[in-house]
């Protein structure tokens, strides 16, 4: 006991060490380039978009017969998709267009529906399961115990596993992170234990002290053996990472890629980004949550006030969901994939922990809108309350529906928003639910001090979800997610109490304060609804 106090307590002064040499090399000032390539692509992106609509146009007027082809054609395209098996509003947002401008709106259906890559990669992804499968079997008696102990929890570990092969585990820890900061000193002290692999898949990823600290670990592990992945989403090169950063990073000796790259041709699957924050360490230690590897995460930079975010670290057997996960986008395009994914499996065996744990992901490529079908089950099955934090609110009919019937039935439904948004057209978007929300019994609270990023779900001290999924259609239905499902976990008692002192920092939204936003942003707000689901 004394030898591992005496370790942790050098790890500790590693990590101080690090984080002061990080700071300053940061503090000296890193450039920022703007890419020629980025650019390129988008300009030859948008020079596609309008050779396609002058080209369309040109025929509509000289061509009588084209034009009255393509009335048939836009009628033929407005009965696929209400006969298409996609949320509402999604087909309401293909018709509008369909309708207001025929020949231009069916051809990008008809383009968008029948694109062949989608479909090559939905067919890469089930090869991928059939490997993945063997590796999560259900335990049958923790299976058995989670139906003794509540039928609802059953009933969406059923789901997730009859439906996507999640299994549930009962020998797993689970350790709340109410704020980036805690997260990112816990994540330090944890990859310097790494004896084997590190797998990390992020959305964002931009140097700074937060992914220096990390980098200088992940290179120093490296060196010593330990297999390093990297992955991050083709929305970095935008602005934040140079597009040759894999190769860069390979030179550390750390594989990586960028999943889906933008590249200067109409693709549907770029539409796909992949939205997860996953670490995995020996295949023992995962963190997910909504914390990107930047600085602003962890309050280092300020962009818009204080920045509210949470993770959860997992230890245990159910991190080899997250490592399943991970290695199954990893190698969705890769040229040279994994022949087996067994040595990435821990062999050891966990002992029982409080509660019970579901790692689970989301994907674009499945009929499956798993992330929302997990919060109906929470919203549905609740009996007392459900809080909700959430830094977008852009909803369906079935959500709208779900929150207003549990308020309705007396559920205590509470939803954190931001007061200080990241994307404004997305907020006034979001306000124009309040009203309807707030005449059903609904609470919504602004959250005073700036950006809430936590994408939490709590209901009655006993179901919890922190994971990566917001309330916005991009989460819900085109993104790549993750989450954590969890029964009756150690870590809620402090979701809890963190949810509670949140809330001690935000105001109340009435109907009053919201018929007095400017009238302007309030009429934004109901025209953005037009095109919610393309937010």
């Amino acid at each position: 006991m004394a030898k591992m106090e005496d370790d942790d307590e050098k790890l500790e002064e590693k990590i101080d060490e690090l984080l002061v040499y990080v700071k300053r090399k940061v503090r000296r000032g890193i450039a920022r380039v703007v890419f020629g390539r980025t650019f390129m692509t988008i300009l030859i992106l948008l020079l596609q978009i309008a050779v396609l609509y002058v080209t369309i146009r040109e025929y509509e007027k000289y061509s009588a017969i084209f034009f009255t082809g393509s009335t048939i054609i836009s009628v033929i395209v407005v009965f696929l998709i209400i006969n298409e098996e996609i949320n509402p509003m999604y087909k309401l947002a293909w018709i509008i267009p369909v309708v207001a401008f025929p020949v231009f709106g069916s051809t990008i259906y008809l383009f968008v529906r029948f694109q062949p890559g989608p479909a090559i990669m939905r067919k890469k992804m089930e090869n991928l399961n059939k490997k993945i499968t063997p590796l999560l079997k259900q335990d049958k008696e923790v299976r058995k115990n989670l139906e003794k102990a509540d039928k609802d929890a059953f009933n969406t570990a059923r789901y997730l596993n009859a439906t996507l092969n999640y299994p549930v585990f009962d020998n797993t820890t689970t350790e709340y992170f109410p704020i980036g900061e805690k997260m990112f000193r816990k994540m330090l002290l944890e990859l310097e234990k790494a004896e084997k692999f590190i797998f990390l898949e992020y959305f964002i990823i931009e140097n700074g002290i937060m992914w220096d600290a990390v980098l200088e670990i992940l290179k120093s592990k490296a060196k010593k053996g330990v297999e390093v992945r990297v992955m991050y989403d083709g929305i970095c090169c935008f602005k934040l990472l140079p597009y040759s950063y894999p190769k860069q990073l390979e030179e550390m000796g750390i594989k990586a890629k960028i999943f889906s790259p933008l590249v200067p041709i109409l693709s549907v699957h770029q539409n796909n980004r992949d939205h997860r924050k996953i670490m995995v360490i020996d295949g023992k230690t995962a963190f997910t949550g909504g914390i990107n590897l930047a600085d602003e995460y962890i309050n280092e930079v300020e962009r818009y006030g204080h920045w509210k975010d949470t993770a959860v670290m997992l230890k245990g057997e159910a991190v080899k969901s997250f490592t399943c996960m991970f290695l199954q986008l990893w190698n969705i395009d890769s040229k040279e994939p994994d022949k087996s994914f067994d040595r990435y499996m821990p062999q050891e065996k966990f002992p029982r922990q409080k509660g019970y744990v579901i790692p689970y992901g989301d994907s674009p490529l499945d009929k499956e809108n798993t992330g929302e079908q997990v919060y109906f089950d929470i919203i549905n099955q609740a009996k007392d309350y459900v809080h909700i934090m959430t830094p977008y609110l852009i909803v369906d009919n079935e959500m709208m529906m779900a929150l207003k019937g549990a308020a309705k039935r007396g559920v205590d439904i509470k939803i954190i928003m931001p007061h200080i948004p990241d994307k404004k057209y997305a907020f006034y978007l979001a306000r124009s639910y309040y009203a309807e929300l707030i005449r059903a019994g609904v609470k919504i609270y602004e959250y005073r001090p700036g950006f809430v990023h936590s994408k939490v779900f709590l209901s009655d001290n006993e179901k919890a979800v922190v994971g990566t999924i917001n309330l916005d259609y991009r989460s819900l239905f085109l993104h790549f997610e993750c989450g954590v499902y969890m029964y009756k976990t150690e870590c809620i008692p402090d979701m809890i109490k963190d949810y509670d002192a949140t809330l001690d920092k935000c105001f109340c939204v009435t109907k009053d304060y919201y018929y007095g936003l400017p009238f302007w942003q309030r009429i934004a707000g109901r025209v953005l609804r037009l095109i919610a689901p393309l937010m």
